[in-house]
């Protein structure tokens, strides 16, 4: 079964990361990165694509050429990946020193069907980035981009506590960056849905009137048996 990554931009990253837990193949405690890293932009709709990892250090200045010289390969390499890129930077200066992104570069990325970009390090430029509908994370933000040049591409890079290899598909929004394992992203999208829908048979009843606790107990019940259910349909 094909990944559906609009189906999956459908749900928020917390309802995935739930329907994840289904599955049993990871501990509840792995798989997203912590607090850290934050949507520069809340507002904006779920990102899902390829990860496509770099490394970026603004601290020295970099040997040879000039800060964007590593663009046009970074670009041209997400062609490796199997769908929309989501660019993720690990900042190798610690703490950042200074911004890892900023207009050129997202309006670059997007330009070249990038969905995102997550960085442990900062961002700047956010009016304008916010103004070609770029999704961003960061660790906050810092004016200059000091002497910002790539390092490496598509090797295993650590962001907010999360080892992320190139390829792996992730799910970010508002509330965090979550991977999801490409073994069953495909029953993820799906599952998703029906998760949505038994969560709803505990909310429309607290939403209906004048809630009891009998009533509350016998809806939050059911929620549990439909989400027994299907983890049991998909771990089978």
């Amino acid at each position: 079964m094909p990944i559906d990554l609009k189906l999956l931009a459908q749900f928020d990253t917390p309802t995935i990361c739930n329907t994840i837990e289904l599955f049993e193949i990871r501990p509840r405690t792995a798989g997203y990165m912590d607090g850290r890293i934050r949507a520069c932009f809340p507002e904006m709709p779920p990102a899902v694509g390829y990860a496509a990892t770099a490394t970026m250090r603004c601290a020295l200045p970099r040997r040879e050429g000039d800060v964007y010289g590593s663009l046009d390969e970074q670009a041209a390499r997400f062609a490796e990946l199997p769908g929309p890129p989501i660019v993720v930077f690990q900042d190798l200066d610690d703490p950042a020193v200074a911004a890892t992104f900023g207009e050129i570069m997202c309006t670059t990325y997007q330009s070249f069907g990038a969905v995102g970009l997550i960085t442990s390090g900062a961002a700047r430029d956010l009016d304008q980035v916010r103004r070609i509908g770029f999704p961003t994370f960061s660790n906050g933000a810092i004016c200059s981009h000091g002497y910002s040049h790539i390092v490496d591409l598509h090797r295993t890079v650590r962001v907010g506590g999360l080892t992320i290899q190139p390829g792996d598909l992730i799910h970010a929004d508002a509330n965090g960056i979550a991977t999801i394992p490409l073994e069953i992203a495909a029953d993820v999208a799906h599952a998703a849905a029906e998760f949505v829908a038994a969560e709803s048979l505990v909310l429309d009843y607290l939403k209906s009137g004048s809630p009891t606790v009998a009533g509350f107990s016998d809806a939050r019940k059911a929620m549990m048996a439909a989400q027994t259910a299907l983890g049991k349909r998909v771990r089978g």
